[in-house]
C-alpha cells in the first residue's frame, strides 16, 4: 500500500482531500512530520486562504527545506499550486519556487471574482495525469490568483483570460481547481496521480 501524506499547510480543505482519496480506496495521513514526508510515495500540497498564511504556516512548520527536496511525485491543488511558483502578488512575497512563473491576480475582464464554480479545462494530450478524462472536461474552481500560461503549463482554463489549470515542472505537479470537488473526473485525476505518475 502506497504511503500518502497530505501536507499539514494548516488550511481548511486538508480532511476534504483526505476523504477523496480514502473514497478511491487508499490511505492518506494528514502530517507535517518531516520524517513522513521524506517517506512518502506521494504528497499533496492543498490550500485554501492567503498565500501569506500560507507560507507563514509552512515557515513556523519547518516545512519549506523538506518541501523544496523531495523526489516524491507532489500534487499542489488551488493555492498549493500557486505556492510552487516563484512569487505571489497575493502579499507580495517569495513563494517555494519549484515551478517558473508567477501567481497574479486574474484582470478585471468584467467578471465576478472570485472565479467559483464548474469550467472547462483543456490539457495537453498524453498526460499521465489527465489520464482517461475526455479532453474539455469541467472541474470545480475557486479562485482569484492564478498562474498565467508559461512552459511548464500541462492544462489551461479561461475566466476572461486564458490561465493555467495545470502544471508540471519535473517531480511536481500543480492543478488550478479542486479535483476532490469535481465528481467524477476529479477523482480520476486523483487516482491518475496515485497509480500513474
Amino acid at each position: 500500500m502506497q504511503k500518502i501524506i497530505i501536507i499539514d499547510t494548516g488550511c481548511a480543505n486538508l480532511s476534504s482531500v483526505k476523504f477523496a482519496i480514502e473514497r478511491l480506496g487508499y490511505q492518506a495521513e494528514i502530517s507535517r512530520d518531516l520524517g513522513k514526508l521524506e517517506q512518502a510515495d506521494k504528497l499533496l500540497l492543498p490550500g485554501v486562504g492567503t498565500a501569506n498564511a500560507a507560507m507563514e504556516n509552512l515557515q513556523q512548520r519547518n516545512l519549506i527545506t523538506t518541501i523544496k527536496q523531495l523526489k516524491q511525485p507532489v500534487l499542489g491543488i488551488c493555492l498549493g499550486m500557486q505556492l510552487m511558483t516563484k512569487f505571489s502578488q497575493e502579499g507580495n512575497l517569495a513563494t517555494l519556487n519549484l515551478i517558473d512563473g508567477q501567481t497574479e491576480k486574474l484582470p478585471d475582464t468584467g467578471l465576478p471574482l472570485p472565479h467559483m464554480g464548474w469550467n472547462q479545462v483543456k490539457f495537453i494530450e498524453n498526460q499521465p495525469l489527465f489520464d482517461g478524462i475526455p479532453n474539455g472536461s469541467y472541474f470545480y474552481f475557486v479562485h482569484s490568483f492564478a498562474v498565467l500560461p508559461n512552459q511548464h503549463t500541462i492544462a489551461t482554463c479561461e475566466y476572461g483570460v486564458p490561465f493555467s489549470a495545470a502544471l508540471n515542472n519535473g517531480n511536481f505537479y500543480g492543478v488550478q481547481f479542486h479535483p476532490e470537488r469535481s465528481g467524477k473526473v476529479g477523482a480520476q485525476l486523483l487516482r491518475n496521480f496515485i497509480e500513474n505518475i
